[in-house]
């Protein structure tokens, strides 16, 4: 394929490209270039956010290119500061070694292992040492530094911005010097991240790596507001996240309930329908001869089967349509024991049976009418569960039998 065709592949669905005519260049060398993307294990999980950096490193190795896998066992002990209003907690060594793991298996979902280097940042960073590291952030200046957004914002606002974190782009700077990157990938919210690289490359005596940028992926509860699609990135901490090693029925429910107008945004970014095609399926469904929910679980089979498999993804499709449509309650709620010595808070219990992230967010379910008990709606924050066995509902698909006592 010529490097003109290659280009055309490569740069659909890209938001930023750093330099067209380098890219080009690059592609025109006729060797396999080294296309790296990094990823900080803060948590076990990889989630469809993900994969869309994941799926255009993958159109890379599909043209003969080797893709880079940074897995960033070190830079995750500092936390990516982007976007960040606060200080990220920091992880222990052994909480990043155990999520570093779960990530290379849950890349191998989208990536091809033949054409891909799986490399840890800690290779190189710890071996870089208090000098190394002085001399590192030598090489960059504050004030550029702190016209990073996210950055400023918080200098501006009087919140802490805590030194370690000033660091992070340059230590992701350097695994592309490290790397011998050729191109680097990323979010659009990782553009400064990315650029840090280009210019220490360039600082180094080496050719600036090109960078390319990807739309964010909007978690399960964006909605469009005046016209414009809105809702927080995709995040497993805010808990509007699909993960690729979800079980099939929990995948297919989330990608269930999205809106219909998100769902548009989901089918662009992780269908592989093609345009022509989509667009003629809006037609449809814009003229009422596909119903939206049609094209909702065409979407969602698509999804559970490319990281299941189809019998998996026929079997999420009649399961839900058994439940939501029909009434019926799943064959597989998990059952939880919460030792008590009388009757506990819903709030309390809601949390120990992990249908809720924080007391908060119990507290904001009920008041919203999200949550019923016994298969009857609960509003009143003041709820307590009596010994016994109840069933708790989060919404239309959290389900969890608890027995208090």
């Amino acid at each position: 394929m010529t490097p003109e065709a290659q280009l055309e592949i490569l740069t659909a669905q890209t938001v930023d490209l750093h330099v067209k005519e380098e890219l080009l260049a690059k592609l025109r060398l006729g060797r396999p270039l080294r296309v790296k993307a990094g990823f900080d294990p803060t948590s076990p999980d990889i989630h469809l956010g993900h994969t869309i950096v994941l799926q255009l490193m993958r159109r890379f190795q599909d043209l003969g290119h080797v893709g880079v896998l940074v897995v960033g066992d070190f830079t995750a002990r500092i936390g990516d500061p982007t976007g960040k209003s606060v200080t990220r907690p920091r992880l222990s060594a052994e909480e990043v070694a155990k999520n570093a793991e779960t990530y290379k298996a849950q890349a191998f979902k989208v990536l091809d292992p033949a054409r891909t280097e799986v490399r840890m940042n800690g290779e190189w960073l710890v071996p870089l040492g208090a000098v190394g590291l002085i001399e590192l952030a030598a090489s960059y200046p504050l004030a550029r530094m702190l016209e990073r957004d996210d950055f400023k914002r918080r200098f501006h606002e009087g919140r802490t911005i805590s030194l370690h974190e000033l660091l992070y782009p340059l230590l992701q700077a350097q695994d592309s010097v490290a790397l011998s990157a050729d191109v680097e990938l990323g979010g659009t919210d990782q553009l400064f991240n990315l650029l840090v690289g280009r210019t220490l490359m360039r600082e180094r005596g080496m050719t600036p790596q090109v960078v390319l940028t990807t739309p964010i992926l909007e978690g399960t509860e964006g909605r469009l507001v005046d016209g414009k699609l809105t809702g927080e990135k995709m995040s497993k901490s805010l808990g509007n996240y699909v993960g690729v090693m979800e079980p099939p029925g929990e995948m297919f429910g989330k990608l269930m309930s999205i809106s219909d107008d998100l769902m548009w945004r989901y089918y662009e970014l992780l269908s592989h329908t093609s345009p022509p095609q989509l667009a003629a399926l809006r037609t449809d469904v814009t003229q009422g001869s596909v119903h939206p929910k049609a094209a909702k679980v065409a979407l969602a089979k698509e999804v559970v089967a490319r990281f299941h498999d189809s019998a998996a993804a026929d079997e999420a499709a009649a399961a839900f349509d058994r439940v939501f449509a029909h009434g019926a309650l799943p064959d597989d709620i998990e059952e939880k024991a919460l030792p008590a010595d009388g009757p506990i808070s819903l709030v309390k219990a809601l949390v120990d049976a992990a249908l809720c992230a924080s007391n908060s967010e119990a507290r904001r379910l009920i008041a919203q009418g999200g949550v019923s008990v016994d298969q009857a709606r609960v509003s009143d924050l003041n709820t307590a569960l009596p010994p016994g066995r109840h069933l708790l509902r989060v919404g239309k698909r959290r389900l969890c039998y608890v027995t208090v006592g």
